[in-house]
């Protein structure tokens, strides 16, 4: 007879599996929306951004390939292909790349993704991978700033949907398990807000007229 703490614990494992997969679906099309926003020019990625995140997948993916990894590593390989070809699209479609915050941002990413890659620490190679993502990130977060329109708000939906899910697939709440996607949460919130921003003043300029 099963007892009852195993059915529970089938229960969570099921629900765990499901979050993970809604998490994977969001990905995937955030990726396809991104790529048809950046054809139909309603996005204008940036180079250096576009670059630092493309490694990073797919270091990842060749990470969890070499581990043996057969769970992870599919939703980080889809990752790591939509990024190459997000990548590949900003050489034609983009913008940046050249100005000297971009050559900073990209030295210090790759500085923390070499570390991420060669230290023997977890913690400290999962703190580096989350830094040299988010100095990946800051020319986009600048330019998002500067030229709201640049970016197709629909897409960080999708992203902040996919953080959600995979925050609730997570079982044992410990900091480094959760410290990734929340930030990705984060990052993908305040992308949202930059873009919606000027819209909102202008919404708030006709209430007042």
């Amino acid at each position: 007879m099963i007892c009852q703490g195993e059915i529970k614990k089938n229960q969570r494992f099921s629900m765990q599996n499901i979050f993970i997969i809604i998490s994977v679906i969001f990905v995937f099309f955030a990726y396809l929306i991104y790529e048809w926003s950046i054809i139909k020019r309603k996005t204008i990625p940036h180079r250096t951004t576009r670059f630092v995140l493309m490694l990073i997948m797919v270091l990842g993916a060749i990470s969890l390939f070499a581990q043996e990894d057969r769970v992870a590593v599919w939703l980080i390989s889809i990752c790591a292909i939509q990024s190459i070809i997000v990548f590949l699209l900003s050489f034609k479609y983009g913008m940046g790349g050249w100005e000297k915050i971009d050559i900073v941002c990209l030295l210090i990413a790759l500085i923390g993704i070499t570390i991420w890659k060669l230290t023997d620490n977890p913690s400290m190679g999962l703190y580096a991978a989350v830094i040299a993502d988010f100095i990946g990130m800051v020319p986009t977060l600048i330019k998002t700033y500067r030229l709201p329109h640049t970016e197709y708000w629909l897409v960080y939906i999708f992203d902040i949907l996919a953080s959600v899910f995979t925050l609730l697939a997570i079982q044992i709440w410990e900091f480094q398990g959760f410290l990734y996607p929340l930030y990705l949460l984060i990052i993908n919130l305040f992308m949202l807000f930059l873009i919606i921003k000027p819209k909102l003043s202008k919404a708030d300029l006709k209430k007042l007229s």
